[in-house]
């Protein structure tokens, strides 16, 4: 048998969470072949529902799952992980200013990219759906000095898979007939979901479609959903978000001849200044992904990257003591 994978997983009392780790412990998101260790964390108000997780988890029996530890300190939570997921962040309250959930959420990563640099796999592979993601993200990873700045990811994988679905059901056909879809930027309401190079079963998506449909529904449908779903169900997304997680981690292990959307450390491409944490499209294979390298890019494509880029730059400033180097 495999040696198992331990896997972090903060915020774990939460919604997300809760939809999530069940799955992992299934087997769904490693595989069927690969036992799993799940080191939850939360505040240490919650780790009393923790403990209703954890009988949840045992009375399963999953074959695969060997031990769940529960925890409120990150340096112990991630001790030795070889995969993180950090979920829980602070959310929103009425009258809270964008900088100052910045500035909360910021101390929390702050925090946490410290105990991954310390305690954590050297190799691990850390993903943050706490939003705000992208800037979540640059602060653990400018936190973890002893860690490869690649090795720090956000998930825009739930908006990817908001694109593929709405093609999907546009042009008529299957999830699986549509690829060459990607999600730029930050992961808010000023993210731009292409699908310029996009194909439903081969053929160029952009041809089946009217040009007025992409600007004046798809876009915004998808950049909106989060909030349209909070409006019919009176909460954000979990179940979607926990499936997403799952399918990043997945296909950043496992690899994927699709393209898919990771925030990711850019490198420069497509004047995305380097170092600022972006979604692009990427491919992935052997554990490693790799950008996917000159598009063109049409001035409509270039203005949508320039306004998510703008605010990515703005995040980056509100919260810039809180980056270490």
């Amino acid at each position: 048998m495999k040696q198992p994978k331990r896997i972090a997983v903060t915020g774990a009392a939460g919604q997300i969470a809760y939809s999530l780790v069940f799955r992992i412990a299934a087997g769904e998101m490693l595989g069927n072949d690969q036992p799993v260790i799940l080191q939850l964390l939360d505040i240490p108000e919650s780790v009393t529902a923790l403990q209703g997780v954890v009988m949840e988890l045992e009375d399963c029996a999953y074959p695969l799952l060997q031990h769940v530890s529960v925890t409120a300190d990150p340096n112990i939570g991630f001790k030795d992980c070889d995969i993180a997921l950090l979920i829980g962040a602070r959310p929103r309250s009425p009258g809270m200013e964008r900088n100052d959930l910045l500035a909360a959420n910021g101390e929390i990563f702050k925090i946490q990219g410290r105990a991954l640099n310390d305690h954590a796999n050297p190799n691990v592979k850390v993903l943050v759906v706490g939003n705000p993601a992208n800037t979540n993200a640059l602060i653990a990873m400018h936190n973890a000095p002893d860690l490869k700045p690649s090795q720090f990811t956000a998930m825009t994988r739930l908006d990817h898979n908001r694109a593929l679905t709405t093609l999907a059901q546009r042009t008529g056909h299957m999830v699986s007939d549509v690829s060459q879809v990607c999600v730029w930027g930050n992961h808010s309401s000023t993210q731009y979901p292409d699908i310029s190079n996009a194909l439903v079963d081969g053929i160029d998506a952009t041809t089946l479609i009217p040009e007025n449909w992409i600007t004046d529904s798809f876009i915004p449908t998808i950049q909106q959903r989060g909030a349209a779903i909070m409006a019919a169900r009176g909460k954000s997304s979990a179940a979607s978000a926990g499936f997403a997680a799952m399918d990043h981690i997945h296909d950043w292990i496992k690899g994927s001849n699709e393209w898919v959307s990771m925030v990711v450390p850019s490198d420069g491409s497509y004047g995305v200044p380097e170092g600022l944490m972006f979604s692009f499209p990427v491919k992935v294979k052997h554990g490693e992904y790799e950008i996917i390298k000159n598009l063109e890019l049409g001035e409509f494509s270039q203005r949508m990257l320039d306004e998510t880029t703008a605010e990515l730059l703005q995040e980056r400033e509100a919260i810039k003591d809180l980056l270490t180097d």
